[in-house]
């Protein structure tokens, strides 16, 4: 990690020093309170405690992160790990500390994505190691989310992007131990095990009968030594059904209050299309008032036409997305291919998936960004589901104080990509592989992206004009959630069309 890294996480920083102000969520309250509690309570209480709507419902590793964190917040000011009992905290101290230990903590994603960038087994990436760099540090979805709404995705994000970085050098064992971290401390990346599972196996367990049992049971063992670490306090005091009530909470809904843009999006609008097409013609439908729309986080209320969808069906469906993928992966473990592999098992986790956040698209932009440089049409693709995915979040910054920023994220972060693409390509800086190895989708358009992805990178333009000046125009405080519905539907048909593009990718070149 050279001095050009540095200077670039520095400049992120310097941007993350002057959103310390800014709006904060429900979220930013929910981890001061999880310092409180880590640090108060002993470890037997940690998912047992009721005592705050705030409960916590990250796994172990995460809440010992936080215990750490309550070290240093004791230090600068004690009332920061005191228990409120659900009253907020937000004193200057505590909205300082905590900013600056979210960007404290993204050093990780700052060392794994120079490791990445700089790959010997990924040679596209080495002619432009500086603009991935930014692609990944200077995201404006990530600046949105950890910075201003308030979470710690890069510090998790870093954690993936080592676990791939080890993986592309060959360490396969380093790859599974900081891939059992990272579930240890986030859950919802469990998505991405099926991936792990089959190229480890197929990768790391190769060989002959003795070589291949003796390494499985070499990584088996790494694997549970970090989850017993993890769970095994929990295990030893008989709240193993305690805890994973709290990572699992399936009574929340498909649905989450701010729908994610992910195929649900579209099965939600056909069911109410249908019901009000078949009350029209006579049925007698039984449509439930403001099912989904009502924003309310666990508004499960069942679809009026549609068959019901399950936790289940949607594991189902998930694991069928995912299967080109895995067979890929059995037939032919290449790590050049296993960021590509693991960012599609992530977007289909989003897609499909159960009760998504639309802060998950992190999941499948941040590592995409890394491999973005690899031919033409990454670097297109990546351009369109990273602006995508960055405007299907502007709804959770709604404070007008907020607009200017998001918006001017935004767009510096699109011109950044823009520049950078069109120069680096058109000046033959990257190889485009599809000319040499037929690896990853050539470019027959004039530009980075044709006129259709023009025409509907455009169209958010006027997605956005309509909630911010029309809506308020023509329907008043009626329909409040209209303009949101809009937001995820129109942001769902893209990354439905980024879901379709990596599936085509993998099936073609991989």
């Amino acid at each position: 990690m050279g001095g050009e890294a540095l200077w670039m996480w520095g400049a992120a920083t310097c941007v993350k020093l002057l959103l310390v102000p800014s709006y904060r969520s429900t979220d930013f309250e929910v981890h001061r309170h999880w310092l409180a509690l880590t640090s108060s309570l002993p470890v037997s209480r940690w998912y047992v405690d009721a005592s705050s709507p705030w409960t916590l419902d990250y796994p172990p590793l995460f809440a010992l992160f936080e215990l750490l964190l309550a070290l240093p917040a004791s230090l600068l000011d004690p009332a920061i790990v005191r228990l409120r009992h659900g009253r907020d905290y937000s004193a200057p101290s505590a909205v300082l500390f905590l900013r600056l230990s979210a960007a404290a903590a993204d050093l990780l994603l700052l060392l794994a994505a120079s490791r990445l960038s700089s790959s010997s087994s990924s040679s596209p990436r080495r002619g432009a190691p500086t603009l991935t760099l930014a692609l990944v540090l200077w995201s404006p979805a990530l600046l949105l989310v950890d910075h201003i709404h308030f979470q710690y995705n890069g510090y998790l994000l870093g954690i993936l992007l080592l676990s791939l970085a080890f993986l592309e050098e060959g360490s396969d064992l380093a790859g599974g131990v900081a891939f059992a971290v990272l579930i240890c401390s986030k859950h919802l990346f469990l998505v991405a095990a099926p991936v792990y599972f089959v190229y480890l196996l197929r990768h790391y367990c190769a060989g002959g009968f003795g070589k291949a049992v003796g390494r499985f049971f070499i990584m088996g063992s790494a694997v549970g030594a970090v989850f017993a670490a993890a769970f095994g306090p929990f295990v030893y005091y008989g709240q193993m059904r305690q805890v994973f009530s709290r990572l699992f909470p399936f009574g929340r809904g498909l649905c989450h209050a701010y729908w994610a843009p992910n195929f649900w999006v579209f099965y939600i609008v056909l069911d109410k299309l249908l019901a009000f097409l078949l009350a029209k013609l006579g049925f007698n439908i039984q449509t439930p008032k403001a099912s989904f729309t009502g924003g309310l986080v666990g508004d499960s209320t069942p679809f009026a036409v549609l068959p019901q969808v399950t936790p289940v069906t949607t594991f189902l469906l998930v694991l069928l997305a995912m299967s080109p993928c895995l067979v890929k992966a059995f037939l032919k473990p290449q790590p050049k291919n296993i960021i590509r592999w693991v960012t599609y098992a992530c977007t289909c986790g989003f897609m499909f998936g159960w009760h998504v956040h639309e802060k998950a698209s992190l999941h499948i932009t941040i590592p995409l960004g890394v491999i973005a440089m690899n031919s033409s049409d990454d670097a297109s693709h990546f351009f369109l589901v990273s602006i995508v995915s960055c405007y299907s979040m502007f709804p959770l910054l709604f404070e007008a104080q907020e607009y200017p920023i998001k918006v001017l994220l935004l767009l510096i972060y699109s011109i950044l990509m823009w520049v950078g693409f069109s120069s680096d390509f058109s000046l033959g800086t990257v190889v485009d592989q599809t000319k040499e190895k037929g690896s990853s989708g050539g470019s027959t358009k004039n530009g980075l992206i044709g006129w259709t992805g023009k025409s509907y990178l455009f169209g958010l333009v006027a997605v956005e004009l309509y909630g911010q000046l029309f809506h308020p125009y023509i329907f008043g405080s009626k329909l409040p959630f209209l303009p949101l519905m809009l937001v995820s539907f129109y942001c769902a048909i893209g990354m439905m069309y980024s879901w379709a593009w990596q599936l085509l990718q993998i099936v073609k070149f991989t």
